[in-house]
C-alpha cells in the first residue's frame, strides 16, 4: 500500500511539470518523452519519478482502446487518483520529497555568503544538514517537503511555511513575499478542519484549471502509443 502511495505521489508531481512549467504551452505530456536531449533529461527534472505508473496505465489502455486516451489524459488521471489515495489512506509542495541537491545551497552557501538561508527554522536546518551533508552528492538522498506530513494531503504545508519550515526556497518565499503571505496565513490558521476542507476544494479547482491549459485537439497533436516516445 505504501509503495503504491509513493508511486502515485511521484506521478502527481509530473503533472505540475508537464502543465505549469510548460509556460502556457499546454499539458502535452512532453516530460514523459525519454532521450538524452529530452525535457525529461534536463537537470531540473532528474529527480522526477512515477514514469512507470504512467507507462503501465497507458499500455493497459492501449490494449483495450488503442489510440483514444492521450498520455496527457493518463497523467491527469494519475494525479487525481494520487490525491484521492493519499487522502483516503490518511497517510501530496504538501506531499512528496525532493533531492538534497536542490536544497543544499540553502543549507551551506545561500546567495554565496557561506552561510545558511536565514529564513530556515533552526531546528529544521539542523535536521536537513544531518540528512544532506555539504558535498556534491547525487539525486539518491531525499528529504520530505512537508515536515511531519509527507504522505498526507492536507494544509499543514502552509503552517510549516509560516514557521520557517519550508524545504524549498521557492516554497518558503510564499510566506516571505507580501503578495502571497496572506494566502499562506489563511491556510495556516488555527481552525484546521475547516481550512483543510477549503484547501481541498480550492486545490481541486486549481487542478482542473491547470490541466485545461493549452489542450490540443484534432490534428494539433498526436495520441502516442507509448508515452516515452513519439509514434
Amino acid at each position: 500500500m505504501l509503495q503504491s502511495i509513493c508511486h502515485l505521489i511521484a506521478s502527481s508531481g509530473l503533472i505540475w511539470v508537464a502543465c505549469f512549467l510548460r509556460l502556457g504551452k499546454g499539458c502535452d505530456g512532453s516530460v514523459l518523452i525519454s532521450g538524452a536531449s529530452a525535457e525529461r533529461s534536463a537537470v531540473q527534472n532528474l529527480g522526477l519519478r512515477g514514469f512507470e505508473v504512467v507507462d503501465d496505465a497507458k499500455s493497459q489502455l492501449e490494449a483495450t482502446c488503442p489510440g483514444v486516451v492521450s498520455c496527457a489524459d493518463v497523467l491527469a488521471l494519475a494525479a487525481r487518483d494520487a490525491v484521492d489515495l493519499v487522502r483516503l489512506s490518511s497517510r501530496a509542495h504538501t506531499i512528496g520529497q525532493t533531492a538534497c541537491v536542490f536544497v543544499r545551497y540553502r543549507l551551506y552557501n545561500f546567495t554565496a555568503t557561506g552561510n545558511a538561508d536565514p529564513t530556515i527554522n533552526e531546528a529544521l536546518l539542523g535536521q536537513l544538514q544531518a540528512i544532506c551533508p555539504n558535498d556534491d552528492g547525487d539525486f539518491s538522498t531525499r528529504v520530505a517537503l512537508d515536515k511531519g506530513s509527507m504522505t498526507k494531503f492536507d494544509a499543514s504545508f502552509f503552517k510549516n511555511l509560516r514557521d520557517g519550515n519550508g524545504v524549498l526556497e521557492s516554497d518558503q518565499r510564499l510566506w516571505e513575499d507580501d503578495a502571497t503571505q496572506v494566502i499562506v496565513g489563511n491556510y495556516a490558521g488555527n481552525i484546521r478542519g475547516l481550512l483543510g476542507l477549503r484547501f481541498a476544494y480550492e486545490f481541486s479547482k486549481a487542478m482542473i484549471k491547470l490541466s485545461s491549459v493549452g489542450v490540443k485537439t484534432g490534428t494539433q497533436g498526436q495520441i502516442r502509443t507509448t508515452c516515452s516516445k513519439f509514434n
